[in-house]
């Protein structure tokens, strides 16, 4: 893709710049690196206008039944240690997706 340019950016990885002209031309490529792992930085007259990121997948997946009793367990363990935490205390204002970016 001769038009496409790597970019190295303050995160450290290798993120590509591609306009939208060479996004309609070249969308295989695009999704490809995407899928790969590669950010993409989606410009307009050299002007970046949108970010193209791959989605995390989830690490672990577990039972729902194991997550609450996991959680009982920890609620118990707060309980014999009277350690006591307000809603609030945890409220970031964030989402995970949020977290995770």
């Amino acid at each position: 893709m001769a038009g496409m340019a790597w970019v190295t950016r303050a995160t450290l990885c290798h993120t590509m710049d591609v306009s939208v002209r060479e996004l309609r031309n070249h969308t295989a490529r695009v999704i490809a690196a995407v899928e790969s792992g590669e950010p993409v930085v989606l410009t307009v007259h050299g002007r970046p206008v949108a970010d193209i990121v791959p989605r995390h997948s989830r690490s672990e997946r577990r039972p729902t039944e194991q997550i609450l009793a996991d959680l009982e367990e920890i609620r118990a363990l707060s309980r014999r240690r009277s350690v006591e935490s307000r809603a609030e205390d945890f409220d970031a204002g964030l989402t995970t997706d949020d977290m995770l970016s």
